[in-house]
């Protein structure tokens, strides 16, 4: 499948559209791939040249197409493309990113990633790992994953900061597409800083997870997400801060870290806009500290 029509593949999943369309629900795809799964590392480096932000290795691998993208300032940017299917069961996938001292990286993706099932009932792993040197700042944004009815996946998300870097993290998990339940998401995010742990996170959604869509954890939402801010001239709250509390549209918590200057915002709604809206709101607060 070309990148083209694999963009249109991903945009099309968060409608739900018809069988034959992109976006078809759960039962309208057949298996694909090799029995075993795909292996693939894709690799992004950066670096500053005393001028501006470079781009000495973009490598490509697998399902990972990465495009330079137009440049803002001193800012590199890289928009990853999914060149085929994927995750699917057996896959292991990963993307390794490092910014160099001073540079500016941004990361995003061009279209939604959407884990299905595979050609094994194995997981997938999809392995995000983030390096920044002193003085950098790197922006990880990319749009939602979607967990598709008898997907298994297992993503993790390490950082790895200097003291002085500067970090822009958001992640969105939408649970199934519409009218489908979701697969069984097992996602982790480990950050450390200057050495020593920030935040180690775990959630996970989906059969066989006892009691993921109760009312203490997501009762009828199936979006959610998380958004970490680390910033060294950040000034921050001393306690948590709710926001759209009591609204059908879902709710976020923004809370400092202890090993901080870090905040870190967590946000369930409905759906993947509502989502959005509120780690929007919780950075525009952040950014007014």
């Amino acid at each position: 499948m070309s990148p083209a029509a694999q963009l249109a593949v991903d945009q099309g999943a968060l409608t739900g559209a018809p069988s034959g369309a992109p976006g078809a629900p759960s039962g309208a795809e057949e298996p694909a791939g090799h029995p075993d799964g795909v292996r693939a590392t894709a690799r992004i480096r950066a670096t500053y040249n005393g001028r501006a932000t470079t781009l000495p290795q973009l490598r490509s691998d697998g399902p990972f197409h990465l495009r330079r993208m137009r440049t803002e300032g001193n800012t590199a940017k890289v928009g990853i493309i999914g060149a085929m299917s994927a995750p699917l069961g057996g896959d292991r996938l990963t993307i390794d990113v490092t910014a160099g001292d001073r540079a500016v990286l941004e990361v995003t993706t061009a279209a939604a990633t959407l884990a299905l099932r595979g050609p094994t009932t194995a997981p997938a792993t999809y392995d995000v790992r983030l390096t920044a040197g002193e003085h950098t700042t790197l922006r990880w944004l990319p749009q939602p994953l979607i967990s598709a009815a008898g997907s298994n996946l297992r993503q993790t998300c390490t950082v790895e900061l200097a003291a002085t870097s500067r970090l822009l993290l958001r992640e969105e998990q939408l649970l199934g597409r519409a009218n489908e339940d979701p697969g069984h998401l097992v996602s982790r995010l480990l950050v450390h800083r200057a050495g020593r742990p920030l935040l180690d996170q775990r959630t996970a959604y989906g059969d066989p997870e006892p009691g993921w869509d109760g009312p203490a954890v997501l009762h009828t939402h199936r979006a959610a997400g998380q958004l970490l801010l680390v910033d060294p001239e950040m000034g921050t709250p001393r306690g948590p801060v709710l926001l759209g509390e009591g609204s059908r549209d879902g709710c976020a918590v923004l809370t400092p870290l202890a090993g901080g200057p870090a905040l870190l915002a967590t946000a369930v709604a409905p759906t993947s806009s509502a989502l959005r809206e509120l780690l929007d709101e919780a950075l525009a607060h952040a950014l007014r500290k």
